[in-house]
């Protein structure tokens, strides 16, 4: 499947929403020609470069994302949310003439819903304290509190953690080991 790919210097999981503003003719296109042919993007990690940039390289492991909302914001800027559909790996990228990035992607075995072990427990709560925020809030995501998955990208997209921890975590296959991860940056940011 050929798509275009979105580097950013933030990772989106499945089910997770991320707002953006689009102003480069590049991605402009991209959106149009995204919503004409009911299809998605992929959000990847930049390893390089800047978002604006015209050279940027980024990371294989990415999510595919569908376009669920948009519109014209006060500053000018076109405005649109996106919501986390599938992981994915970039098989092949190029660079289109306009500086559009577009990759060969394939999508990734669905993590299976596994439950939460006990001793994990207080990371949904952890969740609940974050969905609380007014700015999470507005985002009108859904969360499974027994789902481990659920639990763990949320997470991950939300916890000030480092951008490489972050696609470290988007890239395991296992929900499990991804909150037992997740355990161990919670105690040390609460211990900064």
């Amino acid at each position: 499947m050929k798509v275009p790919v979105f580097p950013l210097n933030s990772v989106v999981l499945p089910g997770g929403r991320v707002p953006l503003q689009l102003f480069e003719p590049r991605y402009l296109d991209m959106l149009t020609r995204c919503m004409k042919e009911d299809q998605g993007f992929v959000i990847t990690l930049l390893q390089n470069g800047s978002e604006a940039g015209r050279v940027a390289s980024f990371h294989e492991t990415g999510t595919y994302v569908r376009i669920i909302d948009f519109q014209q914001l006060d500053n000018g800027l076109l405005g649109i949310t996106v919501e986390g559909d599938a992981k994915v790996c970039i098989t092949q990228s190029w660079q289109q003439d306009d500086g559009l990035n577009m990759g060969e992607v394939e999508f990734l075995p669905v993590e299976q819903w596994a439950e939460i072990p006990a001793v994990f427990h207080e990371l949904s709560s952890v969740v609940r304290a974050l969905f609380r925020h007014p700015v999470i809030d507005e985002l009108g995501m859904t969360v499974d509190y027994e789902d481990a998955r659920d639990i763990g990208w949320r997470l991950t997209e939300l916890l000030p953690l480092d951008k490489l921890e972050k696609q470290q975590l988007l890239e395991m296959q296992d929900p499990v080991a991804r909150l037992s991860r997740l355990q161990e940056l919670l105690e040390v940011l609460e211990e900064g």
